[in-house]
C-alpha cells in the first residue's frame, strides 16, 4: 500500500497516464495529475476523488522547464512531499524519413519527450531525497528498443530516455531512489488511434505484429509502473521493462 505517499503523473489526462494515476490512487497514494490538457487532468482527478482518494490537477507543459519547477513546487505546497513519479507525457511527432524530418519536428519531439523527462527528474529527485528516497518510472516505448521507419525523432527520443534512466539510476542508487523505464508496445490510446486512423486493415496489421494478437490496455502498463514504484520492486533499478505483448521478442 502507498497510503501517506504522493505520486506525480505527467500526461495524466488520458491513456496510460490516466490509468496510472487511477491505479496509484487505488493503492492509497495522493496523486498529482499533470497535463497540458486541463480538462483531461481535471477529469482524471474527479475519477480519483470519486474513488475516495485525494489529489490535485495541474495544467503544465513539460517542454517548459519553468513550468516543471512550478509543478514540483506546487506539489510540495499542496501535498507536502513527493515519493513516486511517472514521467509519461510525450508526443509521436510528424511521420517523416530522416531526410525529410524538419528541424522544427525534431526539436519539438526531443523537447517534450526527452528534455521534459530530464527536467522532471532534475526537480523530482531533490524532493524525494528529502524523504529518504523514492521511485521514478520514465515512459519510453518499444521504439526505445528497436527502430521504426518514418519516426526518426520519436525513436531517438525513446532510445535516449532508456539511456537517461540508467544514468539516473546509477547516480541515485545509494540515495534510496530507484529509476526505471517502461517500454509499451501498441496500447489502445489516442496516440494509437491517430497512428492507424480509420483503417481497419492498418489496425489489424499492427495488432498482428504483436505475438499476443491484440493491442495492450492502458491499465496493463499502469500495473507495471505502479509495481516498479512499490516495495515489491525494491531491488529493481536501472531497468527497461517491455510491456509489449511479445513484440520485441520476435
Amino acid at each position: 500500500m502507498m497510503k501517506g505517499k504522493v505520486a506525480l503523473v505527467t500526461g495524466g489526462g488520458s491513456g496510460i497516464g490516466r490509468a496510472t494515476a487511477l491505479l496509484f490512487a487505488v493503492h492509497g497514494a495522493a496523486v498529482v495529475v499533470a497535463d497540458k490538457n486541463s480538462d483531461g487532468a481535471n477529469e482524471t482527478l474527479e475519477m480519483i476523488k470519486k474513488s475516495g482518494e485525494d489529489g490535485v490537477a495541474m495544467q503544465m507543459d513539460v517542454s517548459d522547464e519553468g513550468q516543471i519547477k512550478r509543478m514540483i513546487d506546487d506539489t510540495i505546497k499542496k501535498l507536502g512531499r513527493l515519493d513516486f513519479a511517472c514521467n509519461n507525457a510525450g508526443i509521436e511527432g510528424e511521420t517523416s524519413t530522416i531526410t525529410e524530418c524538419s528541424n522544427e519536428n525534431w526539436q519539438r519531439v526531443l523537447d517534450i519527450n526527452l528534455r521534459g523527462v530530464l527536467w522532471c527528474m532534475k526537480y523530482e529527485i531533490p524532493e524525494m531525497l528529502k524523504n529518504g528516497g523514492g521511485a521514478i518510472v520514465n515512459m519510453a516505448s518499444i521504439a526505445g528498443l528497436v527502430g521504426f521507419s518514418g519516426m526518426p525523432a520519436y525513436v531517438s527520443s525513446k532510445h535516449a530516455i532508456n539511456g537517461l534512466t540508467k544514468t539516473a539510476a546509477l547516480e541515485n542508487a545509494q540515495q534510496g531512489i530507484r529509476v526505471n523505464s517502461v517500454c509499451p508496445g501498441a496500447i489502445q490510446t489516442p496516440m494509437i488511434d491517430r497512428s492507424v486512423g480509420e483503417s481497419p486493415e492498418a489496425r489489424k496489421d499492427l495488432e498482428a505484429q504483436h505475438p499476443i494478437g491484440r493491442f495492450g490496455k492502458p491499465e496493463e502498463v499502469a500495473e507495471a509502473v505502479v509495481w516498479l514504484c512499490s516495495d515489491k520492486a525494491s531491488y529493481v533499478t536501472g531497468q527497461t521493462l517491455a510491456v509489449d505483448g511479445g513484440f520485441t521478442s520476435k
